[in-house]
């Protein structure tokens, strides 16, 4: 193969596998649209033969959508606020002081990163327990949620610090700034893309929790979307043109935040490797 059509077979092969990827998605917005007996209909039909929006306003309602969605929208903004604040003075430290103590805080950082939440539930409800946070179970929720999505914005935040020349911040200093200061008037403007797009990514991502929801929050009036979600199903779930609308509601609203913000994710990942 020539060197000319390398990148348009490349091309073909990433539209190929975003096709695969994506696929899902379409099923879901196809199924929500089909009769009962259309869904089971063998070969399956790839467009609605009678497609029917009125499922969205019935499952809406029907589901108490809005507080399951208005309960995800807090947990994602709290653990959102908990990583930046935090988890941007954690990067920062990594970033300009190197001794054996950082590279110790690093490897445990990302340590953290590697334990899945399904294993780490258990002896956090545990806790919870033991300091009576159970009682605040969407508290709680937020905290461990935090904790997980930590690592992942400390070391992308990282990367961003260290492509910030150490000579603005050194002039600062200089000109009679403190560290703190130099800080905020010179270093965290520069990054604030980067930390924009860590913070979008991190209110993406737990905008989805789960595992500690489902474990932790008892009361439905307190539960994540995600978790109302699994009370469509059962042994006997028949429902999948309610269940695909429920999750079409569900993920329609991140998926359009992804695309708006597309180009500045993009760009906020990809400062932090160039310098």
């Amino acid at each position: 193969m020539t060197r000319t059509y390398t990148p348009w077979f490349l091309l073909v092969v990433a539209l190929a596998l975003a096709a695969v990827y994506l696929f899902p998605l379409y099923w879901m917005y196809v199924t929500s649209l089909k009769s009962g007996s259309e869904i089971f209909a063998n070969p399956p039909t790839f467009w609605p033969v009678s497609p029917n929006p009125g499922v969205y306003p019935e499952v809406w309602a029907r589901r108490a959508m809005p507080t399951f969605l208005t309960n995800s929208v807090l947990i994602a903004g709290g653990v959102t606020a908990i990583t930046v604040i935090l988890g941007t003075g954690c990067a920062y430290v990594l970033a300009r002081y190197r001794n054996v103590w950082i590279d110790i805080g690093l490897f445990a950082i990302l340590m953290l990163q590697v334990l899945p939440a399904s294993v780490m539930v258990t002896p956090l409800f545990v806790g919870f327990n033991q300091i009576g946070l159970l009682n605040y179970p969407r508290t709680a929720v937020v905290l461990a949620a935090a904790a997980k999505a930590m690592p992942f914005f400390v070391v992308l935040v990282r990367a961003t610090f260290m492509s910030v020349p150490r000579e603005l911040e050194e002039a600062a200093l200089v000109d009679g700034n403190s560290r703190v200061g130099a800080f905020f008037n010179i270093v965290l403007p520069l990054a604030r893309n980067g930390i924009l797009v860590c913070a979008i990514l991190t209110f993406m991502s737990s905008f989805g929790e789960y595992i500690y929801s489902k474990s932790i929050i008892q009361s439905p009036a307190l539960q994540p979307a995600s978790v109302g979600l699994s009370g469509f199903l059962g042994p006997n779930s028949t429902d999948w043109q309610s269940i695909m609308a429920y999750s079409a509601i569900y993920v329609t609203p991140i998926l359009l935040a992804f695309v708006i913000l597309q180009r500045r994710i993009v760009s906020g990942l990809t400062s932090g490797a160039l310098k």
